[in-house]
């Protein structure tokens, strides 16, 4: 085979909602971080793990703009695309580099019902009052995620 191939199939869920950059010339870019996860036993202790990998995904334009109305966090997307990785420099002026997906392909997963219940909940969560109980989430995507770049 003489080519290559530079191609990204996700299943994930949003771990944020779409951060949306406007251009002059009437362009857009939307990021948002989608979680996936790894489950197994480990043989030894037959104990569970499971591990979330975290993806930087860009969408632009018009696909950004769709993204931005119609996904919340923790919806489950599919996202197709290919790999990019940027060269950047840090407050410090120190060379960084940042690995994304370049999206050119997404399909929603989660229906609209399931996308207003995560919504209330992730709303839910950020305002918590006296008359509602502070819940706990084990799951991995709710979590909030400081080293996150954006």
């Amino acid at each position: 085979m003489s080519g290559t191939l530079n191609k990204v199939m996700l299943i994930g869920h949003l771990g944020d909602e779409v951060k949306m950059h406007y251009f002059e010339g009437g362009g857009c870019v939307g990021r948002f971080p989608l979680a996936t996860n790894e489950t197994y036993t480990n043989k030894q202790t037959n104990e569970r793990i499971s591990n979330t990998e975290w993806h930087n995904i860009v969408v632009r334009n018009k696909g950004a703009e769709i993204c931005e109305k119609y996904l919340s966090k923790g919806d489950k997307v599919y996202i197709e695309g290919r790999l990019k990785t940027r060269k950047w420099q840090d407050d410090k002026g120190n060379e960084r580099y940042s690995t994304e997906i370049q999206c050119t392909d997404f399909t929603f997963l989660t229906t609209k019902k399931e996308s207003e219940n995560n919504a209330a909940n992730s709303v839910a969560q950020q305002m918590p009052s006296a008359s509602q109980p502070q819940t706990s989430n084990t799951s991995a995507v709710n979590e909030d995620n400081d080293d996150l770049p954006f």
